[in-house]
């Protein structure tokens, strides 16, 4: 019987190293080389609904910090997330190619895909899982391309791991982020007052012509000692061809207007609305 048990479990251990090595070679080869898995019994769950619906009560997260800074982003008018087109199709696609992958040779662990939409606290996973650290803007801090990353994640039905989490920390708190933020009287960020629809307010006007925020805001990201270190080793740099296609850093309006809605689309502030972004433009554009 006891070698029957050493058995078994050597064979659960090998079939989790291999798996792992697996995932670990398809993200590498996607351009994604800062990932990391943590057992969900230590990711804090937030829409247990999306967990139910992948089938998978207890397992495994691999968490992924996805750079997707380019030189195109360096002086946009819009948050250089917005650069490139919208990153919810990069992960649609990189799952697409990467979980049928595992699913084959996998065919029973149950593997889903998530980003943004997560069940989980992502921002705290990826710092668990040693990622980064958590800086005073509540983003991901990675080392080699500060908080300028995506993070997503596979969640397997397998435990992959029994690693104790790592302790999560906050960055140095220089303070150099709070002090450069425009919106001193506690405002509600930038990047929420370029995305109000309808009417805004003559301070709201004032700010977004200010601040030049067509959409989104960067400041807080672009200040950070760790963000203008990985800029001028130029770590930050993503090697990624989704995110190099097609950039549209500097959008004029007549750009937003001529866009077919297919186009439109493809963006990251697709979803906000034309009118949302041409607004913002006119209002910059008005002396």
């Amino acid at each position: 019987m006891r070698l029957l048990w050493y058995t078994i479990y050597d064979i659960i251990y090998k079939n989790g190293c291999y798996m792992y090595k697996l995932i670990s070679q398809l993200l590498i080869k996607e351009g994604i080389s800062c990932f990391a898995p943590i057992s969900l019994r230590h990711c804090k769950i937030k829409k247990q609904y999306l967990l139910d619906k992948a089938k998978i009560a207890s397992g495994t997260a691999v968490i992924m910090a996805v750079p997707y800074f380019t030189p195109d982003c360096i002086g946009s008018a819009v948050s250089a997330y917005a650069v490139s087109r919208d990153y919810h199709l990069f992960f649609s696609e990189l799952f697409s190619r990467i979980l049928p992958i595992l699913k084959e040779n996998f065919p029973n662990t149950r593997f889903a895909g998530f980003a943004d939409h997560s069940p989980i606290a992502e921002v705290e996973a990826a710092a668990a899982a040693g990622l980064g650290v958590i800086g005073k803007n509540g983003l991901l801090i990675t080392e080699k391309y500060s908080s300028l990353v995506f993070i997503g994640e596979i969640i397997l039905d397998a435990e992959l791991t029994d690693a104790e989490p790592q302790k999560i920390k906050s960055c140095e708190n220089c303070g150099i982020c709070r002090a450069r933020c425009p919106m001193k009287s506690g405002r509600e960020c930038l990047s929420a007052v370029s995305q109000k629809k309808g009417e805004l307010t003559d301070d709201d006007k004032n700010y977004i012509r200010e601040y030049g925020a067509v959409f989104g805001c960067d400041i807080c990201q672009l200040v950070c000692p760790h963000t203008k270190k990985a800029i001028s080793e130029k770590t930050v740099f993503t090697e990624i061809p989704f995110f190099r296609f097609a950039p549209l850093p500097s959008p004029s309006a007549e750009d937003i207007k001529r866009m077919s809605d297919g186009e439109f689309a493809l963006r990251a502030y697709s979803w906000r609305g034309r009118e949302c972004i041409v607004r913002n433009l006119n209002i910059i554009n008005d002396p």
